[in-house]
């Protein structure tokens, strides 16, 4: 933290008196700048608004004991300006941080191709299942995470990108060198360690509130490129980032659940809104939304069947056999409606196909399941030739 300059040492202080996301704020150090603002509170300047709560902190503030803490997790402190800002927060306008605390890598080279991953701490089964998986999968394309470092979808998905040997960005409610929650210490320092980042508004030694959380998730969703929400309940805190990602004009995707959970009620009601969510499933058509142009997601793969491999007559007369019992050609051509003359030929070519079998007395018996194999396991012959009627 050596080399402070006025502005930066004027901003640091700042974040030890004013509260996250305080636009008031925020709008005087753009327009005046952060060492003008200081003076104003510390002149105790009536017409500043607020000043007797800024005041209120203003005996513990101090920048050497910052540094010492932040010296303690190999952090640094970064202001708009520096080449590691991510310009993207900008887009934040009065309420764009004062600075970032960060410890780990580059922030603003993580966060250049970077989505975020939210939703409920209580998660279910399935949701953690699901951002795990979409976040090693966009890990494995060089895509990334970004998320809370809190309990359920915020650590599955942590995890996940780590998994794949990804880069992931933890944004804390509370100071870098604090982990919390406690039982996510090991993930916090693994993230650093793995070569991802740790980064709050807040100064070291900062504990999380409500409000806090709250207010790191417009710096969630502000980072990233898009935001998605993989589950939460009607009243989940995903739910704000969601709106962040909306007001600031980014992608807003969402991942569905199964309709009778209550975990993802929040995710249904982002997806039916006024300005829906785009459903997604998976890391392709998170990619196809927010990748490059052309980075289109691959259509899904549907196992054809073997009985769809039919032309229309065979497939009727297919279908005009008898369950559980052999038929005469005969038989099966009454079924179908018609002429016998053409039944017999395309009997053969199902037989040969597997789907039916020829009996002794010479009628012919359905083999059970035949037509419903995939092609791709069961059926290796040619596709049966197209029976012209004349």
């Amino acid at each position: 933290m050596g080399g402070l300059t006025a502005e930066r040492t004027a901003r640091l202080c700042l974040t030890q008196l004013a509260e996250p996301g305080d636009e008031r704020l925020g709008q005087l150090v753009a327009d005046e700048g952060g060492l003008a603002v200081v003076q104003r509170i510390t002149d105790n300047d009536p017409t500043l608004v607020n000043v007797e709560n800024y005041r209120a902190r203003l005996g513990k503030a101090g920048s050497e004991l910052l540094a010492e803490h932040l010296r303690a997790v190999d952090g640094r402190f970064v202001i708009p300006g520096d080449s590691e800002w991510p310009t993207q927060l900008e887009a934040l306008g009065r309420a764009t941080p004062l600075g970032l605390y960060v410890a780990g890598a580059d922030l603003r080279l993580a966060a250049l191709r970077s989505v975020a991953i939210v939703g409920s701490r209580a998660a279910t089964q399935y949701g953690v299942h699901v951002a795990s998986e979409i976040a090693s999968d966009l890990a494995d394309r060089q895509w990334t995470v970004v998320s809370g470092g809190a309990y359920g979808i915020d650590a599955a998905a942590h995890r996940g990108s780590l998994s794949s040997g990804g880069q992931t960005i933890a944004v804390l409610a509370c100071g870098v060198d604090m982990p919390y929650p406690p039982g996510n210490a090991s993930l916090l320092e693994r993230i650093k360690d793995a070569g991802g980042v740790l980064v709050s508004e807040l100064p070291p030694q900062a504990h999380p509130t409500r409000p806090r959380f709250l207010k790191r998730n417009r710096v969630i969703a502000a980072l990233a490129l898009a935001t998605i929400v993989v589950e939460a309940a009607h009243r989940s805190g995903a739910l704000n980032t969601a709106s962040y990602a909306r007001s600031l004009g980014r992608q807003l995707l969402a991942v569905p659940g199964p309709v009778t959970s209550g975990m993802s009620a929040g995710c249904h009601r982002l997806i039916r809104d006024d300005e829906p969510a785009r459903l997604v499933t998976g890391a392709d058509e998170i990619i196809e939304e927010v990748g490059p142009i052309g980075a289109l997601a691959p259509a899904p793969s549907i196992a054809a069947r073997v009985r769809d491999s039919l032309d229309p007559l065979a497939r009727l007369i297919l279908e005009a056999f008898p369950a559980g019992r052999s038929a005469q050609p005969d038989e099966i051509a009454r079924e179908a409606g018609l002429g016998i003359a053409v039944v017999p030929g395309v009997l053969l070519r199902l037989a040969a196909a597997g789907l039916i079998e020829q009996r002794e007395d010479g009628g012919f018996r359905l083999v059970w399941g035949a037509g419903d194999a995939t092609r791709r396991g069961h059926l290796r012959r040619k596709p049966l030739a197209r029976t012209v009627v004349r």
